[in-house]
């Protein structure tokens, strides 16, 4: 399966909507003055929602602003959207009195040279540009006459990553002046069902929240909806401007009854593997520190604040060792040592003395790194059921011993061997964050940006609460090769606390409900493996307590003490006892787009003279021969159906004449036959009434 594409770079280009006599800036916020309250320069932006359609982790947005021009001239209008850096743009439009000009959206090179060319001939573009730590802005201006109205929608979608335990929806929200409709609505879809929703957002407090945010969720449907009024949206009782400035999260997880969940949908699967309860896999961490001349101050004030926080969180069966590198490479230790207590407190020591010094040399401080690990494994000086971590963080790029990236990636990929992942977390901006991302991602690892902020060494700390608990290591996710036609990625190094394996594919076979998906790990005590049965219907055999399960894809028969159940694929499973007592269960496939129905199971009774006169039950009642009479046959209520009475069981019946099909010969169309329908479910003619026959579950 082709990967999904997430551009960095957008275009939205409308052919023949150009600016005229009106000077162009593109990027040009609109300016704030005290005006005519929601009149910011001239123009009111009267409604901005916010829509979102969640369903399986995926989430659809869409982002509409209607606004109109209330001064006597033409006027630019902007439209910005901050969205998040994994989500990509999928549609965006523009109208303008009435007229819609579609938007047509490109990647990254493309896009910036049609953008370019736009600005330079008149015409309105749209650009996505970076934006702080997360999001990414999306830009366009227009020119609008006077008294006009402008629509601008933008659709964006994102999957959502499971992190520490919860799926976060994350809006930027920032429309710089009171708007009379603002609206955010999510709609959450979750087929496992919902275990907890919350909203929260950073720039209200929670009294003002909780007047302008309704969240509810049940079952497998969730909902949070924040409408503030103009009122709340004030940054104080008497002003004008407005407090909606900052960062609005949705965050909820799902139920978890069994590790992996999976879904079909036309012809496609996704499979969510995150298994709960199992014991951290003891690990060996190699921090390869930059504590180059560049890194001096602030910078590594707080990565040595990081350090000490981290230290504080290692596990006593944890092995680490600390790499500091420069224009030459020095360790805290000749080997990894045991995280216990007294060795801990010798490394906040070590921590608190590192001074910067010198030059940047990633290459040799990697390796340096990377061959203690592997030594320690050679020479069992970790246990055996453990795991190893690089964790790398600069700010620079390098620029003594070996400097050339390509180089560098080689270098480290040989020595890793594909044995363990590498992290690698640039600090700042100067450096080649793309050069540290590609050598992560050929590693099994990733790449974090670190922010210069006053925050510093909480983001570090953070980056490594999500890699402190390691639950499985060479996890392996594998499917019936004849079943499955493309894949996403299916092997990891880890799967971590509290987040979450997805794993997609295509199926060789639309109509396929079933197959079977093994995923294995090593955990910190032994070898596991999860079978997930994945289908839609599922046929499970019960021997006393122990189950074995098969699929309407089986060919199969099994045969034990007296029983023999045969499975027809995609037709039926034949089921005989005792002396020559057969039921068939009938398939009942339907056509698959029908709006309506859906496929069903027929259970049907062959030689039923065979059973005994005392069975009884809804069917086993009618298994013998009894005595009715049909007579007094007339026009019934409807005119194509005939009415008569019936006399069974010492009851008098009004009968209806009508047809009903008989699957045991064709099970895909079936036969026709004619029938009395009973009326008022069967009063009068089964024992009892229907209630008597019905139970809510079979265990």
């Amino acid at each position: 399966m082709a990967s999904a594409w997430w551009p960095c770079l957008i275009l939205a280009l409308f052919s023949g909507l150009a600016a005229s006599g009106f000077p162009r800036s593109p990027f040009r916020l609109l300016g704030k003055r005290s005006l005519p309250e929601g009149v910011t320069d001239g123009i009111e932006v009267y409604s901005t929602i916010i829509n979102s359609k969640v369903t399986s982790r995926f989430a659809h947005n869409v982002v509409t602003t209607r606004a109109v021009n209330r001064a006597d001239k033409a006027k630019e209008v902007s439209f910005d959207v901050e969205l998040p850096k994994t989500a990509f743009i999928t549609n965006f439009t523009l109208t303008i009195d009435g007229v819609t000009y579609p938007g047509n959206v490109k990647e990254k090179e493309a896009a910036k040279k049609q953008y370019e060319k736009a600005v330079s001939q008149g015409k309105t573009a749209g650009l996505v540009k970076a934006s702080g730590r997360k999001l990414e802005k999306f830009t366009v201006s227009v020119n609008v006459a006077a008294g006009s109205k402008v629509t601008f929608e933008l659709t964006y979608e994102e999957l959502l990553k499971r992190h520490k335990g919860k799926y976060e929806m994350y809006l930027k929200i920032q429309p710089k002046q009171l708007v009379k409709h603002f609206e955010i609505e999510a709609d959450i879809f979750e087929p496992q069902g919902i275990s907890m929703l919350d909203a929260e957002a950073s720039f209200i407090t929670n009294e003002l929240l909780g007047s302008a945010l309704t969240k509810s969720f049940s079952g497998k449907k969730g909902h949070v909806s924040f409408k503030p009024s103009l009122d709340q949206q004030r940054s104080c009782p008497t002003c004008t401007d407005s407090l909606l400035n900052g960062d609005f999260t949705i965050t909820y997880d799902v139920n978890r009854e069994s590790p992996g969940n999976v879904q079909i949908v036309n012809g496609y699967f996704v499979h969510f593997f995150a298994p709960q309860g199992l014991p951290v896999v003891p690990k060996s961490v190699a921090f390869v520190i930059d504590v180059s001349g560049s890194m001096a101050g602030r910078k590594l004030e707080q990565t040595k604040e990081a350090l000490l926080r981290i230290l504080e969180d290692m596990k006593e069966e944890d092995y680490l060792n600390f790499i500091l590198f420069s224009g030459d490479v020095s360790t805290w230790k000749e080997h990894l040592v045991q995280a216990i207590p007294e060795n801990l407190q010798e490394a906040k020591t070590f921590v608190k003395s590192i001074d910067d010094r010198g030059m940047t040399n990633i290459n040799d401080g990697l390796l340096r790194g990377i061959g203690m690990l592997n030594k320690a494994r050679e020479e069992h000086r970790v246990p055996e059921r453990s795991t190893s971590i690089v964790i790398m963080l600069t700010d620079g790029d390098a620029n003594v011993g070996e400097s050339r990236p390509e180089k560098i990636q080689e270098n480290v990929r040989n020595a890793i061997g594909g044995k363990f992942p590498l992290y690698n977390l640039g600090f700042g901006n100067n450096l080649n964050y793309n050069f540290l991302e590609n050598m992560a991602l050929e590693n099994q690892g990733f790449a974090r940006r670190i922010y210069e902020d006053s925050d510093a060494d909480l983001q570090l700390q953070g980056f490594y609460e999500e890699v402190a608990n390691p639950l499985l290591t060479g996890v392996e996710v594998g499917y019936p090769e004849n079943a499955i036609l493309d894949l996403t990625q299916n092997t990891y190094q880890h799967f971590y606390d509290g987040s979450e394996i997805v794993v997609a594919g295509r199926l060789v076979d639309e109509d396929m409900n079933s197959f079977k998906a093994d995923v294995k790990g090593h955990g910190a005590t032994n070898d596991l493996t999860f079978t997930e049965e994945v289908t839609t219907e599922k046929i499970t055999l019960w021997n006393r307590a122990v189950p074995s399960t098969f699929s309407w894809l089986d060919t199969v028969t099994v045969t034990q003490d007296g029983l023999s159940v045969m499975i027809n694929k995609k037709k039926n499973m034949v089921v005989s006892f005792g002396d020559g007592v057969t039921f068939v269960v009938v398939l009942h496939q339907v056509w698959k787009k029908h709006p309506v129905h859906r496929d069903f199971l027929g259970f049907y009774v062959v030689d039923s003279h065979r059973m005994s006169a005392q069975t009884h039950g809804l069917l086993g009642q009618f298994f013998q021969p009894f005595d009715f009479k049909v007579s007094d046959i007339r026009p019934g209520s409807d005119p194509t159906k005939s009415d008569a009475t019936l006399v069974v069981k010492n009851h008098q019946l009004t009968v209806t004449r009508g047809s009903q099909k008989d699957y045991r010969k064709d099970a895909s169309v079936g036969m026709k036959v004619v029938c009395w329908f009973i009326h008022n479910n069967g009063q009068g003619l089964i024992d009892g009434v229907h209630t008597d026959y019905i139970i809510p579950s079979l265990f």
